[in-house]
């Protein structure tokens, strides 16, 4: 079977043929111009074509190296692809399962990951701390085999073991004013601004948060807030209130930081272990059994 010219050959051509230069196209490519000359020169010998014109200043593309060009490209582009499924499948293949989860969550997936420990046969479980973004990137790239996501939820991704986070305190800075009060409604309002992402999907919990608090008293912090611990600091330094899930209330302590009883109605974070459901595996429901185990016990 002809295996046909190398690949390396015909990524250099196409290099050579985007800068239009030799020597912009070694430089990228990280070899020598002799080499990359070299390399478009063997191409040419075993496609029995011209690719380029050549002068002594200037470098174009051939009839034949524009038709071929498109090819190249394309060809250059499924073996991209090929191999990034191959990696992917070689991270599948013997190596457990990976699981994506918020800070919130990590309680939660520590105790899945024990769980599963325990099993016969034993399953490893790798977790990896990652934001909404992160998490749904990582799903969608086969980099995790699942994911705990807050609400809502992207329609491609199939999604069980739901659980609530009641989100019925402020935090303020400590001292303040509004730490004295038995109780403070969204609406209400009326000193300091309450943290904000940026990313506010219709339906979660803070689009239905910023839809009673008035704009004058938001103040978009990041793209997303998953890391309500570490957002606390913000509060601290005075630079908003932060509205507080009740895992935070009831596991950090700080000088510096007062919870105060928010009155917003059955406010709650939704949460639920996700993944494409085209990537059903025997280790996927194990881990979907194992997560539904732990919500059931705890």
């Amino acid at each position: 079977m002809d295996s046909g010219p190398p690949l390396r050959d015909i990524g250099c051509f196409a290099v050579v043929a985007r800068h239009l230069s030799f020597s912009r196209a070694a430089a990228e490519l990280g070899v020598s111009q002799p080499a990359a000359s070299q390399a478009v020169g063997r191409l040419e010998r075993v496609l029995g074509v011209r690719l380029f014109e050549r002068t002594s200043r200037e470098v174009h593309l051939s009839p034949a190296g524009k038709a071929l060009l498109p090819h190249a490209e394309a060809l250059l582009e499924s073996a991209a692809v090929f191999s990034a499924e191959a990696r992917r499948l070689a991270a599948t293949e013997g190596g457990g399962v990976r699981l994506a989860y918020p800070p919130l969550a990590g309680g939660l997936a520590a105790r899945i990951a024990r769980r599963m420990a325990r099993h016969d046969p034993p399953a490893e479980v790798e977790l990896r701390p990652a934001g909404r973004a992160a998490a749904v990137a990582a799903l969608a790239a086969g980099e995790v085999t699942a994911a705990v996501l807050a609400a809502p939820f992207p329609r491609e991704l199939t999604t069980a073991a739901r659980f609530h986070v009641p989100v019925g305190h402020l935090a303020v800075p400590a001292g303040d004013p509004l730490a004295g009060l038995p109780c403070l409604r969204p609406e209400r309002l009326t000193r300091g601004r309450v943290l904000m992402p940026r990313e506010r999907p219709p339906g979660g919990v803070w689009a239905r948060l910023a839809a009673r608090v008035p704009p004058h008293r938001r103040h978009v912090v990041a793209d997303e807030i998953d890391d309500f611990a570490a957002a606390l600091d913000l509060v601290a330094a005075g630079v908003g209130l932060l509205p507080a899930p009740l895992l935070i209330v009831t596991s950090v302590r700080r000088d510096d930081v007062a919870f105060v009883p928010l009155d917003a109605d059955d406010l709650r974070l939704t949460y639920a272990l996700a993944w494409r459901g085209e990537r059903l595996s025997a280790e996927l429901m194990a881990l979907v059994r194992t997560a539904q185990e732990c919500l059931w016990t705890r």
